[in-house]
């Protein structure tokens, strides 16, 4: 049979065929298919295809990699790492910044394939982006209705995750607005929540209890999106938001002795761990990791890391975990280390991370895919 031919054959196969075949190829396949044909194309930017190749690469346990910031060249690097069947961690492939020029900014969190990016200094980060590497898709979302013109000298704390009653990505940015960073204690907050799916802000309100919020990213797990908040006197506590029903609630934190600093949150299995520094009478910091071992259910809180450093010199500063339960720790200059909680040792990764790193699970997707040229940039 002539090669013809047999393009021919192949070419009036059943879209329904066609789909299904597709949907069991690996991403760098499929994104090559969309340059056979009109056809093809159409049928792989479908978004029902696209929703149906991400269930399929989830239920093949294909959400094997790790995303990681670094500094590398004086660029900023995303590099994934394959990492259950390599216990050295080694890169499997990487990325840069989409927009190199601007260079000053952080990732807000990652899910379903989508990075979310915010460009700019703290008090000044309104220039947010949805970006799929592997797709070479972004998306820059619309300029929030609080900004520094609007609102005054603010510092920003973001969180990104997914809404899986609606299949709708949401970013939500909470300002603390104050005259300078020495009246943050006065400072008020606001909150706006960004969907993809209606492609506009929205501000909501905080409970009471709320009086601040930690400056950083938040923590996306079990549909919510957790962050260190304190009440007005000063109790640490983690401040809940579901991105279904957009409601906040909060957990309780466990109690310790001592002048504790909860510092950050992170995934943990299906629930979330906990970091806090204690600073002793004897210059002396202790730096802990508590998990919750049952989500939502404070009593669950379980110790899983304790070590006692000298307050001068380098002082491991935990930023997640990998996959294989390791908690990960940024050490002296950005040093990214692992330590087993088997072995109780620690680990060099060889790997130096940016001014801030992070880490979080990653799967390859067609996210993005669908969205027309003048929504999405294609670079």
């Amino acid at each position: 049979m002539s090669d013809s031919k047999k393009s021919i054959r192949w070419g009036y196969l059943p879209d329904e065929i066609l789909t299904r075949i597709f949907t069991f190829l690996p991403i760098k396949s499929v994104i090559i298919c969309t340059t056979v044909s009109k056809t093809w194309k159409s049928l792989i930017k479908n978004p029902t295809f696209i929703s149906t190749h991400l269930h399929h690469s989830r239920n093949q346990n294909q959400n094997l990699f790790l995303l990681l910031s670094l500094s590398r060249n004086d660029k900023q690097v995303y590099t994934l790492h394959k990492e259950d069947d390599d216990p050295d961690f080694t890169e499997y492939t990487s990325f840069d910044s989409p927009a190199p020029a601007l260079h000053l900014h952080n990732v807000v969190g990652t899910f379903n394939g989508l990075i979310c990016l915010s460009y700019g200094l703290p008090n000044r980060a309104e220039e947010i982006f949805l970006w799929n590497p592997c797709v070479r898709k972004f998306l820059q979302l619309p300029y929030p209705d609080a900004t520094v013109d609007t609102h005054g000298t603010s510092h920003t704390s973001f969180g990104f995750g997914f809404d899986p009653k609606t299949n709708d990505y949401k970013v939500v940015r909470i300002l603390s607005i104050h005259g300078g960073y020495s009246d943050f204690v006065k400072s008020r907050l606001v909150v706006e929540v960004y969907s993809l799916f209606a492609s506009e802000w929205r501000m909501l309100s905080l409970p009471p209890i709320c009086a601040k919020i930690r400056i950083g990213r938040a923590t996306f797990a079990n549909g919510a999106l957790h962050w260190i908040a304190f009440t007005n006197d000063d109790k640490q506590f983690v401040l809940v938001f579901d991105l279904g029903d957009e409601v906040f609630r909060e957990i309780l934190l466990p109690e310790f002795p001592g002048q504790v600093i909860w510092t950050g949150l992170s995934v943990y299995g299906n629930s979330i761990a906990g970091f806090r520094i204690t600073v002793g009478i004897d210059e002396k910091v202790q730096i802990n990791i508590c998990v919750m071992k049952e989500y939502g259910v404070a009593s669950s809180w379980t110790p899983f890391f304790t070590a006692d450093f000298e307050f001068v010199g380098p002082t491991p500063r935990p930023i997640g975990f990998r996959r294989n339960g390791d908690a990960v720790f940024v050490l002296g200059k950005e040093k990214l280390v692992c330590w087993n909680p088997e072995s109780k040792e620690f680990k060099d990764l060889r790997m130096i991370g940016d001014h801030d790193p992070f880490i979080d699970s990653y799967i390859e997707s067609l996210v993005l895919l669908d969205k027309a040229a003048n929504v999405a940039v294609t670079y």
